[in-house]
This record gives structure tokens, C-alpha cells and sequence, in this order.
């Protein structure tokens, strides 16, 4: 029996409906047998200097897809804030080539996603999409996270160079087509809404957020979903009060209207004091302060 294609998606509470969003984009999208496993909060030991600090509830969440999967087989890592458009079995069937780990190759239309409310001024390749060959990777997180904590490295080298691997055993093969930040066109195959302060489920800003909603709006078509469960992520604050709206009114406005509603929207979600990813933006003002108040460098 061919074992299934094994997708780990991080996630705190508040994107665990959008994990199930995501989940119906990839199996709407092939015949292959997957099999979607949240990593929700899971219960990773928080390093001693707030600096080297998760920068979301789940960013060390991929070191630990190894020890889930029995250190067997291989398998995928997405976060949350995705969507998906075309058959997975071509980012599964990446060769590894004798890597552990294979990783975003390029980043694209920086010019394009720069420019936008709430984006970074420079894009960097992720570890958002990755594939990993599980019986070669021996991480344990706790064994990492107390590398961090001995300054043998920083959050920056551990998430984004990837210093627990040699550069031999790191393939950069996921096209960006996999990776697409903020990024849509008819060769996209994933979409990431990489973005914190635009994510549709939280802002009424993103010029992508029709995907995603359409997803939704197909959802509650055929059952997978239902308005009772997007009620209660807006009651607990995870998604904004105006998505109901959306998905069920802003189909029939004309295009030339959608951004008077889209104004009309955030008043009213500030009305109801919305806080959109409150969680975040505080540990983001601790680490701020503690990097304000702290000269001793990182790694020794």
C-alpha cells in the first residue's frame, strides 16, 4: 500500500479553521492520498532570551516533523496562511538528491509585494514550504532550542539559513510558484499570505483575499464547513467580525464599489474593537524592548 502524502501545517489556535481551508485547496486539487496533520500549539519549550523567541505560536513547529513522523518516510511542511491551486504531487515529487531538506529556490515580484500596507521592505527565501527526508533528519526540538539557549546560534541563523544543516544537505528546489508571497497569476501553485497585518481571515487589505474566500464561499456549499464554525472564530476574536460579510454579500457588489466596502468594513471592525493576531504584535513589542534594553550579542 503506497503511504499518503504526509502535509505538517503549523498553526496556533487562531488559524486552526484556516488549516482546514487549506486542507480542502490541497485535496480539492489531486487524487493522491494526503493526509493534512495541524501542529497546533504544540507544546515547544520557549528559549531563555526573549529575542531568540518563536516569532508566532508555531515557527519552531517544523523541527519537530521528524520526531511526529517516527523519523520515517518524508514529508511536507506548510504554515497556516495558505492556499492551494494545482495538484500537490509535484512539489512531493521533488528529488531530494541526497539533501535532507529541500527549501525555496528564489523569491519573486519583490517590486510588486513590497509596496503593499503591512509588507516588508525586502523578501526573503523561506522554510514555509519545505520537504524533509524524515529518516534522515535526527532533530529534537529540545535539543534545539537548547542550542539556542547556549548562544550557539539565533533565531535568524536557526529559521532562515537553516544552520543546523550543512549547505550539502540543503537543496533549494521548491520553485517559488510553491512559495508564492503575497503573489498571484495562473502559474501560481500555492499561495502564501506571508503577511501578517493583510491575511484575508483578518484584513479587509489584501488584493488576493478573493482566493481564499472563494475557497470558503465552496466550503460552505458543499458541507465541509459551516457558518456556525465561522461564527464562533469571530465571536473568539480570531477572524474579523466583517468576513461573514464577504463571504456572503461582497460577490454581488459591483468591483468599482469593493473598496468604499472594504473602508466601510474596517470602521465597522474597529467598532467592535477588533484586535487582529493581538498575540503576536505583544510578544513582538517584547522582544522589541528586551533588544532595547539588551547589548549582550546573541551568539557567542
Amino acid at each position: 500500500m503506497t503511504s499518503p502524502v504526509r502535509v505538517y501545517v503549523g498553526a496556533d489556535r487562531s488559524q486552526a479553521l484556516a488549516v482546514k481551508v487549506l486542507e480542502h485547496s490541497i485535496k480539492r486539487h489531486t487524487s493522491l492520498d494526503v493526509a493534512v496533520i495541524p501542529m497546533i500549539d504544540l507544546p515547544v519549550r520557549q528559549p531563555r532570551d526573549v529575542r531568540n523567541s518563536q516569532r508566532t505560536g508555531f515557527s519552531f513547529s517544523r523541527f519537530c516533523i521528524p520526531r511526529l513522523a517516527g523519523y520515517q518516510g518524508k514529508a511536507i511542511y506548510m504554515d497556516a496562511d495558505m492556499l492551494v491551486f494545482k495538484d500537490i504531487a509535484s512539489l512531493w515529487t521533488i528529488p531530494f538528491d541526497g539533501s535532507k531538506v529541500v527549501i525555496q529556490q528564489e523569491v519573486k515580484h519583490q517590486d510588486l509585494t513590497t509596496r503593499k500596507k503591512g509588507a516588508p521592505k525586502e523578501r526573503r527565501k523561506q522554510c514555509a514550504v519545505m520537504l524533509l527526508d524524515c529518516e534522515r533528519l535526527d532533530w529534537d526540538i529540545d535539543r534545539i532550542v537548547d542550542g539556542l539557549d547556549r548562544g550557539e546560534y539565533d533565531y535568524a541563523g536557526l529559521m532562515y539559513d537553516l544552520c543546523l544543516l550543512g549547505n550539502d544537505e540543503i537543496k533549494y528546489g521548491v520553485p517559488f510558484e510553491w512559495n508564492s508571497l503575497e503573489y498571484y497569476d495562473e502559474n501560481t501553485c500555492l499561495i502564501h499570505y506571508t503577511d501578517v497585518a493583510t491575511q484575508p481571515w483578518t484584513s479587509c487589505r489584501n488584493k488576493n483575499a478573493e482566493h481564499w474566500l472563494a475557497e470558503v464561499r465552496l466550503m460552505l456549499e458543499n458541507g465541509s464547513l459551516t457558518r456556525e464554525e465561522l461564527e464562533q472564530e469571530i465571536r473568539l476574536g480570531y477572524f474579523r467580525p466583517s468576513l461573514l460579510w464577504d463571504i456572503t454579500t461582497r460577490p454581488s457588489i459591483p468591483s468599482f464599489l469593493r473598496p468604499v466596502c472594504d473602508v466601510i468594513n474596517e470602521w465597522r471592525d474597529a467598532a467592535k474593537r477588533y484586535q487582529p493576531h493581538r498575540e503576536v504584535y505583544l510578544a513582538k513589542k517584547r522582544r522589541a524592548l528586551a533588544e532595547k534594553q539588551c547589548s549582550k550579542p546573541l551568539v557567542s
